[in-house]
């Protein structure tokens, strides 16, 4: 199995992918985890899946690391299995859903995952949420994050609102400010991002500034989320 995580220049990044291959790996005794990225980090895809090929190994599946199939799941991933299929061995590489809802419902194990950060981050219960988001310019992937929003917040039986760190609004600190004008007093932010970097920051500063009682730490390797990425593995596997 090959995890393939977006990259930041931010350390703390790739020691969340790390973390996540481990949990993963401890879940599936036995079976074999590689960590990757698309960016910044070093092995990228193409390079994992040559030596796995090189070494013998006649398939693997590909896990986008990723909570919306917006261009890099549609363009770099595939570009990366390509490239490994073009030289050396052959391998026989199936590529799974990403992490969040390409289509139709919302996992239960990503809305259990987020659901257990905001209890870690503020266990007094909220009366409303935003669920703050990287961004994205692609229409359908924003869709997806909208639907996340509307699960989080059925489930808990609160408001909850969708905020991005860039390339779309609202930002953080609007989302907040709207719910908190409406009458809400305890907003607390859900961080729909699979690790720390830039963006994870900008919105507990934005977020703490704008008056929010709490702000959930990334998903990185919780155990709902290790239990995900082998469900999307084996969805492929069938």
């Amino acid at each position: 199995m090959v995890l393939v995580a977006h990259g930041s220049r931010d350390p703390r990044a790739a020691e969340a992918t790390r973390a996540l291959a481990r949990a993963v790996a401890a879940a599936r005794p036995g079976s074999t985890v590689l960590p990757s990225w698309l960016d910044h980090t070093e092995p990228g895809p193409t390079a994992v899946l040559r030596e796995l090929a090189a070494a013998g190994h006649p398939r693997a599946v590909l896990v986008p690391l990723l909570l919306t199939a917006a261009y890099h799941r549609k363009v770099d991933i595939p570009a990366a299995v390509a490239a490994a299929r073009a030289d050396g061995p052959p391998i026989d590489v199936r590529v799974a859903d990403v992490l969040g809802p390409a289509v139709g419902r919302v996992d239960g194990g990503l809305l259990a995952g987020l659901r257990h950060r905001l209890a870690e981050a503020g266990p007094g219960g909220y009366d409303a949420l935003v669920l703050a988001a990287a961004g994205t310019r692609d229409p359908r992937a924003r869709g997806s994050v909208g639907r996340v929003a509307a699960a989080l917040g059925a489930g808990l039986g609160v408001p909850c609102r969708v905020s991005y760190a860039s390339a779309a609004p609202p930002a953080v600190g609007v989302a907040v400010a709207k719910l908190r004008a409406g009458g809400a007093r305890r907003v607390g932010v859900a961080a729909y991002f699979l690790a720390p970097g830039l963006f994870h920051d900008g919105v507990l500063a934005a977020a703490r500034n704008a008056g929010a009682v709490a702000v959930a730490a990334p998903l990185t390797d919780a155990p709902d989320l290790a239990d995900l990425v082998l469900r999307r593995a084996a969805a492929q596997l069938g």
